[in-house]
This record gives structure tokens, sequence and C-alpha cells, in this order.
């Protein structure tokens, strides 16, 4: 997994609760868990963690 994969699921869940301030920690962990990276929940990811990979050359809107 790339940081700018785990950036992306971030922002993503960041939007979905809407988009609360002062918690880039928080999300950035969030999504780390959600990828596999740290902790047991892969599953919630699974389909995003593919549509990640289909859209990682995409650039990021600023």
């Amino acid at each position: 997994m790339s940081e700018e994969q785990i950036r992306t699921l971030a922002f993503y869940l960041w939007e979905q609760d809407g988009s609360p301030d002062g918690r880039a920690d928080e999300y950035w962990e969030k999504a780390r868990r959600q990828l596999g990276l740290e902790g047991p929940a892969q599953d919630e990811a699974a389909g995003f963690a593919e549509e990640l990979e289909a859209t990682s050359n995409r650039p990021l809107a600023e």
C-alpha cells in the first residue's frame, strides 16, 4: 500500500463522517487499519482497496 492510497482512503472516510476538524491523525490510522496495515479491519476496506488500486494514478483534487 502506498502513502497516497492511505491518504485517499483517509480523505474518503473523513468526508463520509462530515469532514470534522482536527481529526486528521484519527482518519489516517483508521485508513491504515482498514487497508490491513495494522489491526484486523481488512474486510471493511476490501472493495475500496480495489477501487484505490484502479484509480491510484489519477491526481487528487486540491
